[in-house]
């Protein structure tokens, strides 16, 4: 599946559902275009997720082709969860890599079918069910500052958030990540 620019359109099953890897075209958009973009589709921003896009990563640069897919903690062989960088090195023992930290927004206007989250709750503290981590690099080491996003619908609304947690949390082993797949 291909998703260029964010279009939402839709001929195969997506990486919401966990079917096929997507093909996302990343970068290439100004932060005020990303804006927009969510807007007009009435995508949701919490405070974490306006502070991110406001970072210089945002500023526009050259669009790359990625393949992205999805793996929860267990099937990256965590069965028991993992840290932040428990996951990294699972995830790259299984040739996975991090995704570039401005990718969220992208992956966010690309999947449109996503599910609704088994409950309502939008801060506890703890990895949201239902959701969908964009695996990323930290911006900075400050775990006051938001690590990176997320991809959730709660109550019918489609949400572009981001979290928050240092290296010691122990993430459970039904998180699902958005992760880099291997080129070629």
């Amino acid at each position: 599946m291909t998703a260029v620019g964010g279009s939402g359109a839709r001929d195969e099953p997506s990486l919401a559902g966990g079917r096929a890897p997507l093909q996302l075209r990343v970068g290439g958009a100004s932060r005020e275009e990303l804006h927009t973009r969510l807007a007009k589709l009435g995508i949701q921003l919490n405070d974490g997720a306006r502070t991110l896009l406001e970072d210089s990563c945002f500023d526009t640069r050259a669009p790359e082709m990625l393949e992205v897919v999805q793996r929860s903690l267990h099937q990256l062989g965590l069965a028991s969860g993992g840290t932040l960088p428990q996951v990294t090195a699972a995830a790259r023992a299984q040739g996975l890599a991090p995704l570039p930290p401005d990718t969220g927004p992208y992956l966010r206007l690309a999947i449109t079918d996503q599910g609704q989250a088994p409950d309502s709750i939008l801060s506890a503290g703890r990895a949201p069910t239902g959701a969908v981590h964009v695996h990323s690099a930290p911006l900075r080491a400050d775990h006051d500052y938001p690590k990176g996003f997320y991809l959730r619908v709660v109550d019918g609304v489609t949400w572009l958030r981001a979290f928050r947690c240092d290296d010691e949390y122990v993430w459970p082993a039904d998180a699902v990540l958005a992760l880099r797949a291997p080129e070629g």
